[in-house]
């Protein structure tokens, strides 16, 4: 029955359309609500009294939780105020795992301290036997100088050619601010986030099922990444938006057999169990010590997938980006250089 709605973004309320998923169903939700501070979506009234918009927040927090399988997990994005009462939603029918601060900053607001960060509430279904991996990103270095950030001291030797294990607050994935990486949508979350959240809790054709679709990141990084998506979506323009893009979509975020998030022609997340599959793909400094220094950089002959852009940006249509292509088993690669309204014309849909 499921398979029925895989792939697929779903227009409706995400009350009603949770009823068609059966009970643990899905291995990973994903859940970024309005915030109820009156922004302008098309179709959603995001002012709603107090305890209407809490009460309408532990509806589809349990039907989150009730869909999830028992290895599955629950992913929640929003401004601390909301996540504290979510988290007591959660804490009743399902296993706290991390509050992931997400650094985002804010204009200044008012005599208190500047908003600095969103929250991401990590839930698992089940107390023991839940699918968490641990992920690696690159290395903070000096934009200039290109050493270390960070002082390691005498524990040099044991540092990881490529990157730390991370931990829980993220300072490397920005908010999407420049308009023609925008849709027209108030509230829309950088796509390389969400690779980060799929590559965690997910394996290959899992199944990621986000209730506030909007104009479809968590679709486009699903597919982008091999698994498979359902999405829920009140306003039918961002629905099409969406299917636009969705379009464009091929899963082909990988290196190798090893899937991977890349952003500006760089990985910035990978799985720690894949960087014994992945080393070769890279030039790795001949010692540890060589790291503070040197960067473990992906060879020049590696494919690294175009962008998706906005599709209601015109000015995008005809922008150009560098494209590395894969020709066969010879593992060569030729460099190549075309328009992205040529490339979104010879894309097959997904």
């Amino acid at each position: 029955m499921i398979n029925n709605y895989c792939n697929k973004i779903l227009l409706g309320d995400c009350l009603d359309l949770f009823k068609n998923i059966p009970d643990e169903s899905i291995d990973m939700t994903f859940a970024d609500p309005p915030f109820n501070l009156k922004k302008k979506y098309s179709s959603y009234t995001d002012s709603l009294e107090l305890q209407t918009y809490l009460d309408w927040c532990g509806k589809w927090i349990g039907e989150m939780v009730r869909v999830t399988k028992p290895t599955g997990s629950i992913f929640v994005h929003n401004i601390p105020k909301w996540l504290t009462h979510y988290a007591t939603f959660l804490n009743k029918i399902a296993c706290f795992k991390h509050w992931i601060a997400w650094e985002a900053p804010t204009a200044p607001m008012g005599k208190s301290l500047q908003p600095a960060h969103y929250g991401i509430l990590f839930y698992t279904k089940s107390a023991k036997g839940t699918k968490i991996y641990e992920l690696r990103q690159p290395h903070k270095r000096d934009r200039k100088q290109g050493y270390l950030w960070k002082d390691y001291g005498g524990k040099k030797d044991l540092l990881h050619p490529f990157g730390p294990l991370i931990a829980d607050v993220w300072t490397d994935i920005h908010r999407v601010r420049h308009a023609s990486k925008r849709d027209l949508h108030p509230c829309q979350l950088p796509i390389h986030l969400l690779d980060r959240l799929i590559l965690m809790v997910t394996d290959e054709n899992d199944i990621v099922l986000d209730p506030f679709s909007g104009t479809g990141t968590t679709a486009i990084s699903a597919k982008r990444l091999g698994r498979r998506y359902i999405g829920f979506e009140l306003d039918k323009k961002y629905k099409e938006i969406s299917e636009q893009k969705l379009i464009q979509v091929e899963p082909n975020y990988k290196i190798g057999d090893s899937w991977v998030s890349f952003y500006r022609n760089d990985i910035i997340t990978l799985r720690n169990i894949d960087w014994n599959k992945l080393e070769k793909f890279f030039n790795v400094p001949l010692s540890a010590k060589l790291v503070d220094y040197q960067k473990a950089e992906l060879k020049s002959n590696i494919y690294i997938p175009s962008e998706i852009l906005p599709e209601n940006k015109e000015e995008n249509q005809n922008s150009s980006s560098d494209i590395f292509m894969l020709t066969n088993e010879n593992i060569t690669f030729d460099l190549f250089r075309q328009s992205k309204s040529k490339l979104f014309e010879n894309k097959t849909s997904g």
